[in-house]
């Protein structure tokens, strides 16, 4: 556990460092808690009291960083930005924005042009999936795509997850654009995330059986920008 802190810690400090203080807060929290764990189970009395102001140190830099988060929300200045590599893993949904997911998420907005093809329909599920289980009040989801008009399957698709969802008392309607451009996800508790390929920034996987076929997580990725912000006047997630 002492070795799980520190390389958690030593990641929250080096998030810190950046400014992507949303992940730094989250990684400042549970460092702590691991931390604390070890503090229960540690019987040397010098490490016990060696970890427990270690502890408090970064639960202190964690509660300045919440207040830095929310003092920028209300301003309006929030913003954070980070590129992924072309090539790298550790990128899924849940590591990327999973964090801004919760119980204050009534409706989530998504807008991108290429939820179109089978494999593209299939990131929008997961997506959905993640949101299910980390949204505990999420009523609403809306798209709005581009129609592909090659592939009568599209509809199809999408109108068997607007009936998946539908089975969670969650509503799903998708509206299509010939103009849409920019990409972007938007939450009714003000979070926004803009990312350059959409949904769409893994690369296809090598086999059927091979790693990161099923997690996304350990999907290499294509190279992308995420842009996060945060917006006070947003009105249900639109």
């Amino acid at each position: 556990m002492e070795l799980a802190a520190v390389s958690v810690l030593t990641r929250a400090v080096e998030m810190d460092e950046k400014e992507q203080y949303t992940m730094a807060l989250v990684l400042y929290e549970e460092g702590v808690q691991i931390l604390l764990n070890v503090v229960k189970e540690t019987k040397e009395a010098h490490k016990r009291g060696h970890f427990t102001i270690k502890a408090k140190e970064y639960l202190d830099r964690a509660e300045k960083v919440k207040k830095l988060i929310n003092a920028r929300k209300l301003a309006g200045s929030y913003r954070e930005s980070m590129k992924i590599e072309s090539g790298s893993t550790g990128y899924s949904y849940a590591t990327v924005f999973g964090r801004f997911l919760d119980s204050t998420v009534t409706h989530i907005s998504i807008e991108d042009p290429y939820i179109r093809a089978f494999h593209q329909c299939q990131n929008l599920v997961r997506l959905c999936e993640l949101a299910v289980q980390k949204c505990c009040k999420l009523s609403r989801i809306s798209l709005l795509t581009t129609y592909d008009i090659e592939d009568n399957n599209q509809i199809t698709r999408l109108a068997e997850l607007k009936e998946s969802l539908a089975s969670r008392k969650i509503s799903f309607d998708f509206s299509f654009s010939e103009t849409l451009h920019d990409r972007k996800i938007s939450l009714s508790n003000g979070w926004v995330i803009k990312i350059g390929r959409g949904l769409d920034y893994f690369r296809a996987p090598n086999g059927k059986f091979v790693l990161g076929t099923c997690d996304l997580e350990l999907r290499p990725c294509l190279e992308t920008t995420v842009d996060i912000f945060h917006k006070s006047d947003l009105q249900d997630g639109s």
